[in-house]
């Protein structure tokens, strides 16, 4: 399939594996390269040696693009950059963050750039900063999420009425089903997560993914709106965050019990009681643990079936 997507990264699918933290390695990256799909690094997750590390190992696993997600407003983005610069990565997607501080330094350098948003405020934004293409992430996505709440069926066809630019699905997205609707609302191709994270080769850990496996139909949150909106398994620390929500606490005290490396603590250590365990809704319809190629070549099996399908319909 060619489309403006396919076209901007060089892939066979318009599919992209999302630049989840403490799953999107090198390993996840470079398999759905492979496959055909866009792979991401995600570098929230990393300080600048390790994604150094990461970005040379995917080299060497893949001769297929691949990007680096780097969040705008973690720290050690001066040496994320000068990294991805030197290393030739040809796709950064930033988000949460201000687009305008780093696209024209990577489109300068020959990167293509996409970045993330979750309203139409920040898709007219990011698209006058130059952006070659946004990500749409409606509420249902996993890990940071819009304050808005908006759904992805709402999100991307009034993004698409609005841009020029390709614009890419995310939020709620783990089927080939999904990937058809997202693209009859306008899009050009989906970000996937969640499905992701449960593949043999994201580097969450073994505990993390049978969390998602075995999660239900309403076992996500999205919490922590005073701080950074995140979506959460429900747990024994999301328990305490939505606890303190509704006895009115604020920004410092949410941050407090927040504490540090919580998401480390449950997504790449296991703990899955005291940890950040963050994930999309879909997770309530992922039921067993894959390599990352049979995900994406299921994913698109199920888009082809469907699409034909919908065509035979008679109305």
């Amino acid at each position: 399939m060619a489309n403006r997507i396919t076209e901007l990264f060089g892939i066979k699918y318009p599919i992209i594996q999302a630049g989840m933290v403490w799953c999107s390695g090198w390993r996840l990256a470079s398999a759905v390269a492979n496959a055909g799909g866009l792979g991401i690094i995600g570098a929230g997750s990393m300080y600048p040696d390790v994604l150094l590390d990461h970005i040379r190992k995917c080299k060497a696993a893949t001769t297929k693009p691949f990007a680096v997600n780097v969040p705008l407003l973690y720290p050690n983005v001066e040496n994320v950059m000068k990294i991805i610069v030197d290393e030739g990565v040809r796709i950064v997607f930033t988000s949460a963050g201000n687009p305008a501080l780093w696209t024209d330094f990577l489109k300068g350098r020959g990167i293509t750039v996409v970045h993330v948003i979750a309203n139409t405020k920040f898709a007219l934004k990011a698209e006058a900063c130059g952006v070659d293409a946004i990500v749409a992430e409606g509420f249902e996505a996993g890990g940071h999420n819009g304050r808005e709440e908006t759904t992805t069926m709402c999100l991307i066809p009034m993004v698409c009425d609005i841009v020029k630019i390709p614009v890419i699905a995310a939020g709620g997205i783990g089927s080939g089903r999904a990937m058809l609707a997202a693209m009859a609302l306008g899009a050009d191709g989906v970000q996937i997560g969640s499905a992701f994270a449960v593949a043999e080769e994201s580097s969450g850990h073994p505990q993390f993914k049978e969390k998602i496996i075995d999660a239900a139909e309403g076992d996500t949150k999205l919490t922590m709106k005073k701080v950074v909106p995140v979506r959460l398994l429900k747990n024994e620390f999301a328990d305490v965050i939505v606890q303190a929500e509704a006895d009115g606490a604020d920004k410092d005290t949410l941050v407090r019990i927040l504490g540090r490396a919580r998401a480390k603590l449950g997504m790449f250590e296991g703990d899955i009681e005291q940890g950040e365990l963050e994930i999309g809704q879909v997770s309530a319809m992922l039921k067993e643990i894959k390599p990352a190629a049979e995900i994406l070549a299921s994913i698109w099996a199920e888009f082809l079936r469907e699409k034909e399908r919908i065509a035979l319909i008679k109305l």
